[in-house]
Order: C-alpha cells, then sequence, then structure tokens
C-alpha cells in the first residue's frame, strides 16, 4: 500500500490542503496566549479571617486550629499551611494536581460553614476564601501619588475606582491595593478628660456607634404627590462628629471635642507605601492562570489614560513595574533563535543537495511542519512560551529529516532514469515506513515525560507535545507533499529543464564530500576491524555518563534574570511602626541609588509590623552593566550598614512552588515533637547555616518568637467585689488601643468607618494604662437601657419633679418635655438605627461610677511571638535562603543535611524541604528511571517495527 500515490497524483489538492495546514497554523499563533512558561495550575486556595485586635496566639488558638481541622478533612488536600499574626489568619490549601479546583473550593466553603460554631462569636464576617496560583507573580504595579492629596484619599481613589476597573480587563484575576487604608474619621480620647466629666469609653463607643443610620424612614402621601422621608442621620467628616453630645452633666452637654481630637484620617494609620522615593498608593495586578499575559498588560496600558482622568486633581498615575517588558524580550530572543535555526537548516540542505529544486522541495517541510504546529497548540489549549518555542527549535533539526530521507530515495531513482511521476511513486512506497518508524522512535523518546508527575512533568508536558506534533506533522508532510513535489519540480541532472552544468562551488563540493566519505570509510573500517577495543570504549563511554550524571550538581530551573527583584524586609521583632519606616525608608533609597535599578516601590505596616516588601524595576539589559544576581550581590554590604532590620532580596522567577510565602527563593522547613526544642534549635540551625555563606544566603526564618508585650493582669476579686466583668476591662482595653472601629459611614461608593483610640502620647506609652478608667456598670450608667447601649435615663431635673407631689405632676412634665426638646436640637447628629431616638433621650446625665484600670490590674513586660506558623496543623519554622553565586539546588540540599547532622540535632526535630526545593527532591526520586524509560521506549518501539 502507497500512502503518498493520492497525493502524487492530484497536485493541486494536495497543494490546497498544505497550504489550508499552514494557513490554520498562522491564524492560531495570533490566537494562541503568550506566557513566559507552559500554564500550570497549582490547585490551591487561600482562607482568611479577620479577629481585629487578636494576638497572634489567640487568632491562632480561636480562629486559624478550628478551621484547619475542618479544612484538613477535605479529599485531596496534599499541603496546609497556615500564619496567624495580629488581628488575621491566613491558610493556604494545596491540593493535588489532579483535583479538580472548583469541586475543591465547593468543599472548602462547606468546611468553612461547618467550622462557624467554633469561632468566636466576636469575629466580624465569615471567613472568606478565593483561588490562587502561588506561582504567580504580578504583572503590573501602579503607583498612585500626590503632591496635595493624603494617603487616605488615593487609597480610597485606587480602591473605588482603579480596583474596580481594572478588575473588568479581561485577564485580570486580582487587583490588591496597598501603601494606606480607606479614610476614616478618628476618634483619639483623652482618658483624662473622660475620668473627669464621668464618662466610660464603651459609653463613647455606644454614642458614636448610634450616631450613623443608613435605614428607610418611609415617606408621606399629600393627595396626588408621594414624599419620600430623608433625614441627617449620617455624619461624615470629623467636624461634624466633634459638636456629637455624647453626656449630660450638670444641665450642660458634653460634646465629643471636649474629650476628643476627632480628626479625617485613615483607619490604619500604621502603613507606608513608597515608589520613587514618593509616598503613595500602589496598586498591584495579578493575571488569571489561563491568560495571555501580554494582552492583558497591553489593555491595562491602553485603559491608563482613562483611569488618569477619573482620578481626582493632582493625582499621578505611574508604572513603576511591568512584568512583560523582559517576557517580550525573552520570546523575541527565542523568536529569532528558531528562525535562524529554520534559515540555518534550510542552507545545509541546500549546501549539501547542492541543487536549487532539491533544496527548495526539502525545505518547504520546516516552514509548513513548525506553522501547522501552532494550529495542533491551539486545539490542545496551550500557549507560546519560552518551553514550547525551544522545543519548536529543536523540531526545526527534526521536521527536514524525513523530508530528505524521501528526497534522497526519489532523487536516486531519477537519477536512475526513472519517470518523475513514477520514482515519486517508488520512492516513496520504499522508504513510507521508514519515516513513520523513525518518527515514532522519535516520539518514544518523550513518552516517558508525557507520563511524568508532579510539577516538573506538567511544565515539560507542553515542551514534549509541542515537539511531538511538530515530528507527526513533518511525518505527513514528507509523505505527501514532498513526493508531490519532487514529481513535479526536480529535474534530472543534465536534462535541460532548465538545470544548468555543474558549476565551481559544485565540483569543489563535491571534492570535499568525497573526502568526508573517505575518511568515514576508514574509520569504519578501523572499528570493524577491533571490535574488542569498540566495545570497551563503549562501555567505558557508558560508565563515564554515569559517574558524571551522579556528580555534576543538580538544579531545579536555572536562575532567571527577569529585570524584577523583590525584596522582603525583616525587622527586630520588638520594633514600633515609626522605627520600622524609617528603616524601610533607607532600604528603598540604597536600592534606588544603584545605577541598575530604574524605579523601585514598595509598602509596609499591617499586620505585621516588622515586616515590609518592594518591588525593585531594572533596567533592559543592554543599558545596565550587571545581571540581577550581581545587583543583589553589590547591594547586600550596602544594606547590612542599616542597624535592627535585614532586606532579601530575590530576581522574579516564573516558577515558584508551594503556598508559603517566605523573604528568599526556596525553603526548608522545621517540626518538632515538643515546641520548646522547635523554638530552641531553629535559631542554632539558623546561626550555624550563615558561618559558610559560599553555598547559601540571605537566610532567614519566619519564627518570630521576640516580639515584646505588656501583660496587664487582672485582679478578679477586686474587679468582682467592684461588679467589673473582665469582659468590661476587655473591651475598655481594646476601645482605648485597639483602633477600633466603631461605628460605619455610608455612601454611593464605598463604606467608610469611625475609629476609636485613646490619643498617641497614651498607647505610646504603657504608662498610658494608669490614666484609662473602667466603669463599674459596664459602659451603661444606672437607668432604662436602651437597644444601643446607652443610657436613657430621665434628667436630674425631670427626675427630681417626677418625685413631687400629684399638684405638681403638670411642671414635672413640661419639664421633661423641655429638656427633651433641648436634647433634640442640641445634639446635630440624630440617633437613628437601633438606638431609641424616639425617647428624645440623647445621653445619659448621671455621672458613671469609673475605677482606674491600675487599681484592677498590674501589667509586666514579657515577650509574644509576632506570628504562629503550622505546616499540615502542626507548629513549624521554615528556614528561607537563596543561592551562592555559582551553586545549585543539590549543592544546597547536601550542605543543610550536613549541617543538621553536624550540630547534633535531636531526633525529635524533624525536617524537610517545601517549595521549589521540595519539588526538586521529588523530581530526583524518579529521574533515572525516566532516562531508562525513555531508551526501553526506544527500543520497544524499533523492536515492534
Amino acid at each position: 500500500m502507497n500512502l503518498s500515490a493520492p497525493f502524487i497524483a492530484r497536485p493541486v489538492a494536495t497543494t490546497l490542503l498544505t497550504i489550508g495546514l499552514a494557513l490554520a497554523g498562522l491564524v492560531a499563533f495570533f490566537k494562541l496566549p503568550v506566557s513566559p512558561l507552559p500554564k500550570v495550575d497549582f490547585p490551591t486556595i487561600l482562607v482568611t479571617a479577620n479577629l481585629p485586635g487578636a494576638s497572634p496566639e489567640t487568632v491562632a488558638t480561636s480562629v486559624t486550629t478550628p478551621l484547619e481541622r475542618r479544612l484538613g478533612a477535605i479529599a485531596g488536600v496534599s499541603e496546609i499551611t497556615s500564619t496567624s499574626s495580629v488581628s488575621n489568619s491566613r491558610i493556604i490549601l494545596q491540593f493535588d494536581l489532579s483535583r479538580d479546583i472548583d469541586g475543591a473550593a465547593r468543599d472548602v466553603q462547606a468546611a468553612i460553614n461547618a467550622a462557624r460554631v467554633d469561632l468566636p462569636v466576636s469575629l466580624r464576617s465569615n471567613p472568606q476564601y478565593r483561588k490562587i496560583n502561588p506561582a504567580d507573580a504580578p504583572v503590573v504595579v501602579i503607583a498612585l501619588t500626590s503632591d496635595t492629596l493624603g494617603q487616605g484619599r488615593l487609597y480610597d481613589a485606587a480602591s473605588n475606582i482603579l480596583q474596580q476597573k481594572l478588575s473588568q480587563v479581561g485577564g485580570v484575576g486580582q487587583v490588591v491595593v496597598s501603601g494606606s487604608s480607606l479614610p476614616a474619621v478618628r476618634v483619639e480620647l483623652n482618658p483624662t478628660a473622660l475620668s473627669k466629666y464621668g464618662i466610660g469609653m464603651e459609653s463613647v463607643r455606644a454614642a458614636l456607634a448610634a450616631a450613623n443610620a443608613n435605614s428607610p424612614k418611609g415617606a408621606i402621601e399629600v393627595g396626588d404627590r408621594r414624599y419620600q422621608i430623608y433625614s441627617n442621620d449620617q455624619a461624615t467628616v470629623a467636624e461634624q462628629y466633634r459638636s456629637l453630645i455624647i453626656a449630660w452633666r450638670n444641665g450642660a452637654p458634653v460634646r465629643l471635642s471636649d474629650v476628643a481630637e476627632v480628626i479625617n484620617s485613615v483607619e490604619d494609620i500604621r502603613n507606608e507605601g513608597q515608589a520613587n522615593g514618593k509616598r503613595s498608593v500602589l496598586v498591584i495586578i495579578y493575571k488569571q492562570p489561563n491568560a495571555n499575559i501580554i494582552e492583558t498588560v497591553d489593555e491595562i496600558r491602553a485603559l491608563l489614560p482613562e483611569l488618569q482622568a477619573a482620578m481626582p486633581n493632582d493625582v499621578d498615575l505611574q508604572v513603576v513595574s511591568d512584568r512583560t517588558t523582559t517576557i517580550r524580550a525573552a520570546l523575541k530572543e527565542v523568536g529569532s533563535a528558531l528562525v535562524i535555526g529554520v534559515i540555518l537548516v534550510v542552507l545545509v540542505t541546500f549546501a549539501f543537495l547542492r541543487s536549487v529544486r532539491a533544496g527548495f522541495v526539502a525545505s518547504v517541510s520546516v516552514p509548513v511542519s513548525l506553522i501547522a504546529t501552532f494550529g495542533g497548540m491551539y486545539l490542545l489549549g496551550f500557549s507560546i512560551n519560552n518551553l514550547s518555542l525551544m522545543a519548536m527549535t529543536i523540531a526545526a533539526g527534526f521536521v527536514v529529516d524525513d523530508a530528505i530521507i524521501v528526497l534522497e530515495n526519489i532523487s536516486r531513482h531519477i537519477e536512475e532514469g526513472m519517470s518523475r511521476v513514477a520514482a515519486a511513486l517508488q520512492g516513496a512506497r520504499e522508504v513510507g515506513f521508514t519515516v513513520v518508524s523513525m518518527s515514532l522512535s522519535l516520539i518514544a523518546v518523550f513518552i516517558p515525560i508525557l507520563l511524568m508527575g508532579g510539577i516538573v512533568g506538567r511544565l515539560f508536558r507542553e515542551f514534549a507535545v509541542t515537539l511531538t506534533v511538530a515530528i507527526l506533522i513533518s511525518m505527513v508532510v514528507s509523505l505527501t507533499t514532498t513526493p508531490m513535489m519532487c514529481a513535479y519540480v526536480l529535474r534530472r541532472h543534465g536534462d535541460g529543464g532548465g538545470e544548468r552544468k555543474p558549476g565551481l562551488f559544485f565540483r569543489l563540493s563535491e571534492r570535499a564530500f568525497d573526502l568526508l566519505q573517505k575518511g568515514y570509510g576508514r574509520s569504519l573500517s578501523l572499528v570493524l576491524r577491533h571490535p574488542l577495543i569498540t566495545i570497551l570504549v563503549f562501555l567505558v563511554t557508558v560508565l563515564l555518563n554515569i559517574h558524571l550524571y551522579a556528580t555534576i550538581p543538580k538544579g531545579f530551573f536555572p536562575q532567571q534574570d527577569t529585570g524584577r527583584i523583590v525584596g522582603g524586609i525583616r525587622a527586630d521583632q520588638s520594633i514600633s511602626f515609626q522605627a520600622m519606616r524609617r528603616k524601610f525608608r533607607q532600604f528603598m533609597e540604597i536600592v534606588r541609588a544603584d545605577p541598575a535599578v530604574e524605579s523601585v516601590a514598595g509598602f509596609t505596616g499591617g499586620f505585621q509590623t516588622n515586616s515590609g516588601f518592594l518591588f525593585a524595576t531594572l533596567k533592559p539589559l543592554k543599558e545596565r552593566d550587571a545581571s540581577a544576581d550581581q545587583v543583589i550581590a553589590r547591594l547586600r554590604p550596602k544594606l547590612a550598614q542599616v542597624p535592627g532590620a535585614s532586606l532579601f532580596m530575590a530576581p522574579v522567577q516564573d516558577i515558584r512552588v508551594g503556598g508559603r510565602q517566605s523573604n528568599a527563593l526556596y525553603q526548608y522547613t522545621l517540626r518538632a515533637d515538643s515546641l520548646p526544642d522547635l523554638y530552641a534549635w531553629t535559631p542554632k540551625i539558623v546561626e550555624a547555616l550563615r558561618h559558610d555563606s559560599s553555598v547559601i544566603t540571605d537566610i532567614d526564618t519566619d519564627q518570630q518568637q521576640g516580639g515584646l508585650q505588656v501583660n496587664v493582669t487582672i485582679d478578679r476579686d477586686s474587679a468582682s467585689r467592684l461588679g467589673i466583668s473582665t469582659s468590661a476591662i476587655s473591651a475598655t482595653l481594646y476601645d482605648a488601643f485597639g483602633q477600633r472601629q466603631v461605628s460605619t459611614i455610608y455612601n454611593a461608593l464605598n463604606q467608610y468607618h469611625v475609629v476609636m483610640e485613646v490619643a498617641p502620647q497614651w498607647w505610646q506609652n504603657p504608662e498610658g494604662l494608669k490614666d484609662i478608667y473602667v466603669s463599674t456598670s459596664g459602659g451603661a450608667v444606672s437607668g432604662t437601657q436602651s437597644s444601643s447601649g446607652i443610657s436613657t435615663s430621665a434628667p436630674a431635673a425631670a427626675t427630681s419633679a417626677s418625685t413631687n407631689a400629684s399638684g405638681n405632676a403638670a411642671a414635672a412634665a413640661a419639664a421633661a418635655a423641655s429638656q427633651a426638646i433641648a436634647n433634640q436640637r442640641t445634639n446635630q447628629i440624630a440617633v437613628g438605627g437601633r438606638s431609641s431616638a424616639s425617647t428624645g433621650q440623647a445621653v445619659s446625665t448621671a455621672p458613671e461610677k469609673l475605677v482606674p484600670l491600675s487599681a484592677l490590674t498590674t501589667y509586666q513586660f514579657d515577650t509574644t511571638p509576632l506570628a504562629v506558623n503550622h505546616q499540615s496543623m502542626f507548629v513549624a519554622s521554615t528556614i528561607s535562603f537563596n543561592l551562592a553565586p555559582g551553586k545549585t539546588l543539590s549543592d544546597a540540599v547536601t550542605y543543610i543535611n550536613d549541617t543538621m547532622r553536624e550540630i547534633g540535632v535531636p531526633s525529635t526535630l524533624h525536617g524537610s524541604f517545601q517549595g521549589t526545593a521540595g519539588a526538586f527532591q521529588q523530581s530526583l526520586s524518579n529521574q533515572l528511571i525516566l532516562v531508562l524509560a525513555a531508551l526501553a521506549a526506544v527500543y520497544i518501539v524499533l523492536g515492534i517495527l
């Protein structure tokens, strides 16, 4: 059976089919997504929960652990890690690669619902979850700066305008705003003034909570008209809150401004963002897993003029990091290498065939096969990336082989005197099976890669399949288009069909080929005359390769220079935010001053005040004198001069495995049978690893047990004797020092908060605890308790009048009514929502009985963890590190294992590599098996054929 015969007999149809195949690939090329690496979906879900004001240990025990118990029971969870910090719980679930992420998300939602009964009632909202890809880095970072507007206004504009608009761009997966927080009205209480008026902090909180209402009021209908009722039941700015009456004393109102400083500020003042030396708010944009990164960034940039026009005046938008700059350059470079490879293949083919017509026939298969491969990639859901383009580059050398085999055999028959069509039919029939067997044997090499599991298998599967598709298309083209072209394009040498007689080039090349052929013949004869020596050389070569395989250092992926550097700041665990902000600015200036750095942006604050993060964008390679690793190396000595803090920097990599965040690329996690062993040995191991910086650098650990705390000890007997509960003391402390959100301000775009705490001079000094007072009534004075928690006892005059004789009843009623009307007029902010505004009673009039906190408590300084980390639901510590120049991951693994043995780590302590280092170790376990399987597959296919 001759598969080529129908195509030789129908040259027009074959030509059109070939053109159609190429056009389909060309159309697919422009539709394929572009990314640095193949799409690898790590089924990962992030669960977050907020318990404002709670310590890391409280968050870990009351929020994280109950959630972990429920989430850990979900099928297919391969890794569960968590970090509990101040007010925040962060749990990352990584599932098996075969697990459907949507089904896993439904299971996570069910687990969160089941865990709700175990969570504290003070949790403001249900834990939230979302799907993430830990391998994704931000594609774009936009900085908002202004010379006149405050950080709160910038954050508000970023949250209300940029975040919403950018989230609607095709391909955008997540938009994060950092560097500040939403605008807020901050009430900074004066504890001394409160005690003077006999007002408890809980009463102030309750008054503020009742000061805003966003509830329906109904309507009035007059004849054929309807009037909607509206009232000024909201206060939106600080000025409107200052006149709020919070109590009556001796017939005079006590306004909020009498006991507090009320200012327009932000929800969390412990936040800082910077970009290129200016205070800024950062908008960090991530892409969806299957998005075309270049198209996504192009759409974002096209939207920027519209977004700039929507910003308030004097707000400047600047792109400080664009991930696609180096991706475009890398893909262009690989694409250029592919084109050069194709040209070289064609030139070599022409040079060896020494015939324009024959070279043309053989060369057609290369572009047709490669272009048509893009169509197969599109149908398989692949992308244009470095690995797929590398597969195409390698395929350029493979795809021409089949065509040359067919061409040579047909040419031989033509030279022997057969007609072109007959020679094409005969030659294609003779070598058709050879072409098929050769193509299948090449494909067999990639079968083990196709069956490879884990992350490495997912990454290289697209490489192997792309190469396989190219080889298969080349086989089809060689058995259809190539013999058809041979039948109608080739000419016998010397015929008058347009071929010229051999020229100088032909004669010179013929001599060179004769010499090459004779040399090969002599070497072949020598080998055949000494078979034992030949076999011995073969065995030595095999043994040498085995030795090299065992001794050559191994790595996971080569270190990339993507033109982007990320940095994590770790300061002393007891550092204040004010000091942290100074160090953050120092680091930013040092990095910015490097001549290779084009821009730098970063932020600090939030849940961990001793940490920060920065993004540095390097100049293009042509404009800088150093690689990313070299830039980091020369910055290290300068960064080390900043006392009390460290900045760990690493180049952004296209592949990152694992969900735990760290300040370096690679991770080693420690767990112990007892917590004291873990906490005692982790610093020792870190110190031992730092002795030799020639293998690993930037060594850090997420174990932070050295934070400072003020331990307030309650005298429960004294508190009980005075009628004060521990919850009342805790609530008062939260009111004073917790940046407590006590009321909500509504507007058309967003919701804002009223934040209450004591003035800075009290929260910046532990001695301020002595000026805090607790109400013996828990925050409400005697009298009728309103639904809002504010006492509604009658004013003193009215209460006194109501106890007089019945003859004075009318006067008492009149006095009460007059006082009620005065209250309503004086209090500029109506009490709505849950309060009893209809009574006319604004606030209480009787002084509360206040007890100094110092009479009920004592305090002492102690240490506390800044974060509690779990691995597989057990407390763990993770050591992160980067590789020293010239070292590989296998060197680091050996060094860490040797160090652990040398310092005598007890058997109760267990260590394991996580993330990228863990994936590397896993890949080593089956690497040899894959090599042997590839060899076996080739021989099996050849044996069958």
